[in-house]
């Protein structure tokens, strides 16, 4: 329920966020898609009310689905998958056009943190930035660069959220 100058996307003091999941072979059921659910919790641990992960093909998919979640208003949407150099590999091609404001130093933490890690980190192509009062971010497809991108947004995302709804404590 909204009340007058209550945002939707902060209803009853929890804010919402949403999982989105860009693989073709997840989303055909060849398997289970591992990341959605880590990332589910992590947010529901940070307070997040969130449904299930959408669960996409890599490609157009992607765009189409990240427009419909921003329809809701959420607070943050996570994106995983789609980030590396396939030629299906599209999801920051998606999200770019729809963000208002970048905010790279998020990517350049996430990639250094995977990067401690793995070369490959940095062929991460992702995105961060703000789409209205949304925060999106593209997070890698693989189990272990999610938990690496995670652990960088884990003390900042509170604080991004309180900025993106006007608190300016720093």
């Amino acid at each position: 329920m909204t009340t007058a100058g209550h945002d939707a996307g902060h209803d009853a003091g929890q804010r919402r966020a949403e999982v989105l999941i860009a693989s073709t072979r997840a989303a055909a059921g060849v398997y289970e898609d591992r990341t959605g659910p880590v990332i589910r919790d992590w947010l529901a641990g940070h307070g997040f009310r969130t449904g299930d992960p959408v669960v996409v093909p890599d490609g157009e998919a992607v765009g189409a689905a990240l427009r419909a979640l921003l329809l809701g208003a959420p607070r943050v949407v996570l994106t995983s998958g789609g980030t590396g150099l396939s030629p299906t590999d599209a999801t920051p091609e998606m999200t770019l056009p729809l963000l208002d404001r970048e905010v790279p130093g998020i990517m350049e933490a996430i990639r250094a943190a995977g990067l401690a890690k793995t070369p490959r980190a940095a062929l991460s192509r992702g995105y961060a930035g703000t789409a209205g009062t949304a925060l999106i971010v593209n997070l890698p497809g693989s189990p272990g660069g999610v938990a690496d991108a995670l652990a960088v947004l884990d003390p900042i995302i509170g604080h991004v959220c309180d900025q993106m709804e006007g608190e300016n404590g720093h």
